[in-house]
């Protein structure tokens, strides 16, 4: 059982949905150990911190490879093509909630009041830069903070980026340098170097 486990763990993301397009559970089942973790936590931080939301998102993605693994294109990395295939659900869901925004009272339900169950002694040093860098990250227009996210979040590549967004790599590094010399500048009271 621990050599198929062990062989499994050595196959490429492209070989694996190659297998599961031909039924392979174990296969599917590697996909979704290397995978469900980082989406979720992708889902997590475009969908308004909504972790019920983001849960639903992963089952969803992967639901989707499971019905049509043919929908993969083979030539192409795996890693960017599920990463395409989750911005592009969350840009759908940034419609359908500007839709029922436009048709309720105007008030955006996503941004609830911070959950105070953690231990707040331990989180108090950080907790200020923290805040800050949320409140900077949010002022960035969505083109930079996407590109932020991917790169620095979600650890994709400049490459990656590229394909997941359909952009040239000049365009990811530009955005990268702008979004980067933003958050410096608005946090460099955060700066040790530059207060001393």
């Amino acid at each position: 059982m621990r050599l198929i486990r062990r062989q499994y763990n050595t196959l490429t993301d492209e070989s694996l949905m190659v297998s599961i397009s031909q039924g392979d559970k174990k296969a599917f089942d590697e996909i979704y150990t290397r995978y469900s973790g980082p989406l979720l936590g992708f889902f997590i931080n475009k969908l308004w911190k909504d972790r019920e939301k983001s849960e639903d998102f992963v089952h969803d993605i992967f639901a989707k490879i499971i019905k049509k693994p043919e929908s993969f294109d083979p030539s192409r990395k795996f890693k960017t093509w599920l990463y395409s295939v989750a911005n592009n659900m969350c840009k759908n869901e940034y419609k359908k909630q500007e839709v029922r925004k436009d048709t309720t009272s105007g008030l955006d339900n996503h941004y609830s009041l911070k959950d105070d169950s953690s231990n707040v002694l331990s989180e108090v040093q950080d907790s200020q830069f923290r805040d800050e860098f949320e409140v900077s990250l949010h002022a960035l227009d969505i083109k930079h903070k996407e590109v932020f996210e991917l790169r620095h979040v979600n650890g994709l590549s400049i490459k990656e980026i590229a394909e997941v967004l359909v952009i040239s790599d000049g365009t990811v590094k530009s955005r990268l340098f702008y979004a980067t010399k933003y958050l410096s500048e608005s946090l460099k009271e955060f700066n040790p170097v530059l207060n001393r």
